[in-house]
């Protein structure tokens, strides 16, 4: 069993980008839109407004109340895709639910559009000329290249299909030449489908879904979730990793797998804005 190291490998990546930050004759500079007080959506920001403060990258975040209405939020993105300063886009999630988040993605230049998430860039990854990847999905291609993990000709599966992970996971992994086979809340015999992965990709918000008889000997495992336990507190991943770590060859844990890569490989998009 190998374990993959999302941390050692964003470190890694962040002196690499940080040369070529410094190097840069225009800098990036990112706008983060969080829309109300969520606390997860805080900690995000936050998390990458440290990292773009690390490596030089100007960066502002745009805290909106949560009363905003869509055409206020609108009108807001049309201001930024406007200003030429700004070379990056992101709404953070979640948002309040009487917004619509899909069609505030479609708002933002596809240009400036570094979480990849609008339908233009998601359109783009589909047919295999990508211009922004999401970063969770971009992140693990990354992790799989980085420890030489052969994709062509795999059977994949991914356990979600969010557009945020799942569905660009799934896309990433098709344009590798992998066979992929995508599973969800409806899919029967979910078992008998992740049984035959060689490659498993698992995003569903469900603690410890996965268990030992529900993966092959030797399946690369890459864990997406991040979960916090209510009677310990404890983060743990949508993967038994203590169960299913010594059937695998390689194995994500949580935290310290697919987590550091995301802002990381956010920072990858950051650099395209200007390139």
């Amino acid at each position: 069993m190998g374990i993959i190291d999302g941390k050692v490998i964003s470190s890694k990546l962040k002196e690499e980008f940080r040369s070529k930050i410094d190097s840069l004759e225009k800098k990036p500079f990112l706008v983060m839109i969080r829309i109300g007080d969520d606390a997860a959506a805080e900690i995000y920001t936050r998390l990458k407004g440290k990292t773009c403060l690390e490596l030089g990258i100007p960066y502002t975040e745009l805290h909106l109340k949560s009363d905003i209405t869509q055409e206020e939020l609108l009108s807001q993105i049309d201001e930024l895709n406007n200003d030429d300063k700004v070379t990056a886009i992101l709404i953070e999630s979640p948002i309040p639910y009487h917004l619509n988040i899909l069609e505030a993605f479609d708002r933002i230049d596809p240009k400036k559009d570094v979480d990849g998430l609008s339908s233009y860039n998601l359109g783009n990854l589909a047919g295999n000329h990508p211009i922004f990847t999401p970063a969770t999905p971009l992140g693990i291609m990354t992790l799989l290249k980085e420890y030489r993990i052969e994709i062509e000709g795999k059977k994949c599966v991914v356990v979600g299909r969010s557009n945020l992970v799942g569905r660009p996971m799934a896309m990433c992994l098709l344009n590798a030449n992998g066979t992929v086979t995508i599973c969800h809340s409806r899919t029967k015999d979910l078992a008998d489908i992740t049984r035959q992965a060689d490659i498993l990709v698992v995003a569903i918000g469900k603690p410890k879904y996965i268990k030992e008889d529900m993966i092959k000997e030797g399946a690369v495992v890459i864990d997406v979730g991040i979960n916090r336990l209510e009677e310990t507190k404890k983060i743990v991943g949508d993967v038994d990793f203590d169960q299913v770590k010594d059937k695998c060859s390689y194995i994500t844990p949580v935290p310290g797998g697919v987590g550091p890569m995301t802002i990381i490989s956010l920072i990858q998009n950051l650099i395209k804005t200007v390139e």
